[in-house]
């Protein structure tokens, strides 16, 4: 039992909730406790929520998911954990995480985590059953993440870092519709709704134009940052050469057939990691080595 419980938890997708340390790591200040303990219990905070709306999602999707090949076997749906359990546990940790922030004792982030939860709730409800509104409510968890962590730890978030947010929470969301459509055809109906209005060439123009607006976004961001704190090396202005890699390479596993589960994707794609682990470092370099830069 324990061990069904801790699946349906997810842990797995507990890695989108590491979008709460983005704006205090550009700022630089996550290796200062009073900004990093902050920071670490709203990450916490979302860990618990997002768990308690996966918990109610599986409850309210129920018979679409037991006609899934994949989700089928999730334990709510399998019948591992009993009904009454699983909504118990899916408030509980809802509860949990919005309690957790109070620990915080910053009013925006106790906001920002009463938005997430009502969000993803009104998702499992009814914005699933709406093209583009289903794209836009889990794109917004993304950036709801960002905001958090920035609220949370206390610093400044720039516009053009939301909008980049924003962007690549919608490439990303988009690209997983895309590549459901795609692998699974005329049966993606019975799994979502939405899928009966979806055709590829929209979801693919969706794709296209949140990849490109996410490096429109990323690029500002990045040579805004540069000019900010100049450094003794261009390194935020390089940062865009693998964030543009990662945007390719993801686009390219789309067309490819994959990216029905982008956290699959990102745990498995070897050159996706290496994307991402040289920004890491070019990112680094220039906070580190600068006086770091508001978000």
């Amino acid at each position: 039992m324990l061990r069904s419980i801790l699946r349906e938890c997810r842990p797995r997708q507990w890695m989108k909730n590491v979008l709460v340390f983005a704006a205090p790591g550009a700022a630089g200040v996550l290796t200062e406790w009073p900004y990093l303990w902050r920071t670490l219990v709203i990450f916490v905070a979302f860990c618990l929520a997002a768990s308690g709306t996966y918990f109610w999602n599986d409850i309210l999707d129920v018979e679409a998911d037991r006609r899934h090949p994949k989700k089928s076997r999730r334990p709510i749906a399998s019948g591992a954990i009993p009904m009454p359990l699983a909504r118990v546990l899916g408030s509980s940790m809802l509860l949990a995480g919005f309690g957790l922030t109070l620990v915080v004792w910053r009013w925006r982030a106790i906001v920002v985590i009463a938005v997430y939860i009502a969000l993803t709730l009104a998702y499992s409800t009814y914005l699933r059953r709406v093209a583009v509104f289903d794209l836009v409510a889990v794109a917004s968890g993304f950036v709801l993440r960002a905001i958090g962590g920035a609220v949370a730890s206390g610093v400044y978030m720039s516009k053009w870092f939301l909008l980049c947010t924003m962007f690549g929470s919608l490439f990303v969301v988009s690209g997983k519709r895309y590549a459901e459509l795609r692998e699974l055809g005329d049966d993606a109906t019975d799994t979502r709704s939405t899928m009966e209005t979806y055709t590829l060439p929209f979801l693919r123009l969706v794709v296209t134009v949140a990849c490109s607006a996410t490096l429109v976004a990323y690029c500002v961001w990045a040579f805004d940052a540069g000019r900010v704190d100049p450094g003794p090396f261009p390194f935020y202005e390089l940062t865009v050469a693998p964030m543009l890699l990662a945007l390719l390479r993801y686009a390219l596993v789309l067309e490819t057939g994959h990216g029905g589960a982008p956290e699959e994707v990102f745990l498995q794609d070897r050159w996706l990691q290496l994307s991402g682990l040289l920004w890491v470092i070019t990112f680094a370099l220039g906070v580190y080595l600068g006086d770091g830069v508001r978000a």
